[in-house]
């Protein structure tokens, strides 16, 4: 690179998507050019244009790419002078490339104006010899770094240079492929936009006009189609055969699924609207309700028999005053665990400082610093930082038992866990908690589901008068539980209400008689209300699939019709511990009572009680 040192690198995307500058003319259609072709002169005129784009770089007195072996280490705390003084002056097609990519990565590091410049060579008809190569070992030796700091359209430039430069089958073969699926993308979701409807949109399913697909292609099938699992999943599947490839591809097809303006995206929700239709009129789709499961092997290895030595622990990502993280920490040491590792998903200071004077508590803040050196960005919802900490918890804990729950989940059991885990069969994966509701303004209180009770669900009509009828299980939190994993099993990772391998949550779980999941979901009406709107849009109380008129619409129905009032009247009825309801309960047999007593468990713990 002219005048610029070894340890100075430019980094930058070459004609990348996004790219500034490109001039759009308006193609103006008259209705009597309707008949002519959608490219003049054919294939001839399309290569024409496109290989008018590859002219070689031209290059002027030292002006070069920097050797293969170049040094990474400098260029990632090296920062970019968008001013590009290297090339100050310089007329060549290189130097203006170098101008433009500086000014985009201005002030960033100059690894990525680097992994730019490569990708721009290699996007022209020729390059210096090395450059392949030296994409190729940016790639192998610093990926985790690029997919921390790349945005999605230089991470789909880069795929698309693997289809181009890859040194085996599989990347070049994964690289094409996915370069065309965004390729495409990018055609038929600008083009979308001229609907008039936003990419987060589906559109209305039973409005499809009745006509051909172009080449006599059928239509997907919206009920049970599978093109889209069966296009992702084939190239997850081959990119995972690549070690060089896979963490940039897979990375790529996580965010890919991830967001919510995507053809895949709506095309799911156009297929959940079809089914609630089709329950409403009586009929039941085809597919089958029940995720599949399937059995978790667990090494001999891992499982202890001796309660003495049997060491059991949580994870929990929190987000809480210091009061209810001392609370929740202070009854399950008081159990007896061995180890809480407590993820603040904001900087708390005075919650770092209580917690980690325990010298069983583990406390992790995860800002941007501690985001910035894992293996993925921070997620964006709050779900799946939950399942990100627990997993990796999972994988590097010394315990033999984990259970990921919230800040406002107390395991409740009458004796020691240590020799439940120690009796529990050697095949099973993971002990289920079975959740239990606690009733807003009592400590001891806890009601159940109709199922839990060996109730029929037509009971919650009498317990719940006015909304019964329309709670699942009578909660308004989840119903799943949670689980204790059993630590040591390859592979497996947590989800919210499950412990997953490849995908598929574990059969070989197992709920003890006696312990559940005390979920203090919503302990008094400031905080059912302080919490509403985010769990109506991203929580427990947003629509799911198989509510005609569930929870999100009473609620929706009620703050529009007779806000605080109703909603107030909703909370007495369904969750306030009154005399009433409390007895009613008690009556059905779904009524639990355990004093969670936490005052005095944070005293036994701590020493004193925290003021926040």
């Amino acid at each position: 690179m002219a005048a610029m040192s070894q340890a100075r690198i430019i980094c930058g995307p070459a004609q990348g998507p996004g790219l500034k500058g490109t001039r759009a003319l308006p193609i103006l259609l008259r209705m009597s050019d309707a008949s002519a072709p959608t490219y003049p002169g054919g294939f001839d005129a399309i290569l024409t244009q496109m290989e008018g784009r590859r002219e070689p770089f031209s290059y002027e007195a030292q002006e070069c790419l920097p050797p293969l072996d170049v040094d990474f280490g400098p260029l990632k705390t090296a920062c970019v002078d968008g001013r590009a003084p290297s090339v100050e002056g310089s007329r060549s097609t290189y130097a203006r490339k170098l101008r433009d990519l500086s000014e985009e990565f201005d002030g960033l590091p100059e690894l990525m104006l680097l992994h730019g410049l490569l990708i721009a060579h290699l996007r022209r008809r020729s390059a210096p010899d090395h450059t392949a190569a030296l994409f190729l070992r940016l790639w192998s030796e610093e990926s985790d770094w690029l997919l921390n700091r790349l945005d999605s359209r230089w991470l789909v430039s880069a795929i698309t240079t693997f289809g181009d430069h890859g040194t085996s089958e599989v990347q070049r073969r994964v690289g094409q492929s996915l370069s065309l699926m965004f390729g495409m993308m990018k055609l038929y979701e600008t083009e979308r936009l001229y609907s008039g409807t936003p990419p987060d949109q589906p559109f209305e399913w039973s409005k499809r006009p009745q006509t051909a697909l172009a080449l006599q292609m059928d239509t997907y099938a919206l009920g049970g189609g599978g093109l889209d699992v069966n296009l992702l999943g084939r190239l997850w599947q081959d990119a995972g055969t690549d070690p060089v490839l896979a963490p940039l591809a897979r990375h790529l097809l996580e965010l890919l699924i991830a967001d919510d303006r995507t053809v895949f995206r709506r095309l799911r929700l156009m297929r959940r609207q079809r089914e609630k239709a089709q329950k409403a009129e009586g009929s039941r789709p085809k597919r089958g309700h029940a995720a599949p499961t399937r059995h978790v092997p667990v090494p001999a290895r891992i499982v202890k028999t001796d309660p003495g030595t049997v060491r059991w622990g949580t994870v929990s990502l929190v987000k809480a005053p210091l009061h209810r993280i001392a609370a929740f920490a202070a009854h399950h040491l008081d159990l007896g665990a061995d180890r809480l590792h407590i993820h603040l998903d904001e900087p708390h200071p005075e919650a770092l400082a209580y917690l980690s004077r325990h010298p069983k508590i583990e406390v992790t803040t995860c800002d941007a610093n501690w985001w910035a050196g894992q293996k993925k960005p921070r997620m964006k919802t709050h779900q799946l930082r939950q399942a990100w900490v627990a997993t990796q918890t999972y994988h590097r804990c010394d315990l033999d038992f984990l259970a990921h729950v919230d800040v406002d989940e107390f395991i409740l059991s009458g004796s020691a866990l240590g020799p439940l885990m120690a009796a529990l069969p050697a095949g099973i994966a993971a002990i289920h908690l079975p959740p239990a509701e606690l009733l807003a303004g009592t400590t001891d209180c806890f009601k159940l589901t109709p199922r839990d009770a060996g109730q029929e669900k037509a009971v919650l009509e009498d317990i719940y008068p006015n909304f019964g009828g329309h709670l699942r299980g009578g909660f308004i939190s989840h119903r799943e539980g949670k689980l204790i994993a059993r630590c040591g099993i390859p592979g497996i990772r947590f989800g919210l209400h499950a412990v997953l391998l490849n995908g598929y949550p574990a059969s070989n779980r197992l709920a003890l008689p006696g312990l559940r999941l005390g979920h203090a979901h919503a302990p008094d009406w400031d905080t059912f209300q302080r919490h509403l709107a985010f769990r109506m849009a991203q929580g427990s109380y947003r629509k799911t699939d198989e509510e005609v008129l569930g929870l999100h619409d009473i609620l929706d129905l009620l703050q529009e019709e007779e806000g605080e009032d109703g909603l107030r009247a909703f909370f007495a009825e369904v969750c306030e511990g009154t005399d009433r309801l409390i007895a009613s309960l008690d009556a059905h047999g779904m009524l639990l009572r355990a004093p969670l007593d936490t005052e005095s468990k944070i005293m036994r713990v701590f020493g004193a009680v925290p003021r926040g």
